[in-house]
């Protein structure tokens, strides 16, 4: 218990960035869902690259298994694996930036992992687009996930041994 207790306290900072960056995404997602519940509408035009559009993917990324409850509730789990995996790692390492790239990791799948547990969907609203080329829609705990794996991958490349 006292383990527990010292590798707490040596990365509160970091439990922290998580708690921020999951609050981050629920307060996104809360707004952008009551925004279109109060407009009555599921899509917003924003600028000629950016528009905000209301899409519940009931299937993991980009859709996939999006009919196959099977699939959906086992990669769920396994979701929920991957993260404790990844806490225990952030716990472990030495590495300051290792760890800030985990945590925002964490931090963005547990959004989408606590979407996917309460409404069994995951709410997706941001729609780039250039013309009539439209990038997948998704949301803030995506970008977060994002961020965090190209920090993860650039700490490795360039302070591997600091």
């Amino acid at each position: 218990m006292e383990l527990i207790k010292q590798r707490i306290k040596e990365n509160w900072i970091f439990l922290v960035i998580i708690i921020i960056t999951f609050l981050t995404d629920r307060t996104s997602k809360n707004y952008v869902i009551n925004f279109f519940l109060t407009h009555g509408s599921d899509s917003y035009y924003f600028n000629s690259f950016l528009n905000f559009v209301l899409l519940w993917n009931t299937g993991m990324a980009f859709g996939i298994f999006e009919s196959d409850s099977y699939t959906y509730h086992a990669f769920s789990f396994l979701i929920f694996l991957v993260i404790i995996f990844l806490i225990v790692w952030l716990f472990r390492s030495n590495r300051k930036f290792e760890k800030i790239s985990i945590a925002l990791i964490i931090g963005g799948a547990l959004g989408n992992w606590f979407d996917r547990i309460v409404y069994n969907a995951v709410p997706d609203f941001i729609d780039l687009h250039y013309l009539d080329f439209h990038w997948f829609v998704f949301n803030v705990s995506d970008i977060i996930i994002s961020v965090g794996i190209l920090l993860l991958i650039l700490s490795d490349f360039f302070l591997k041994n600091k």
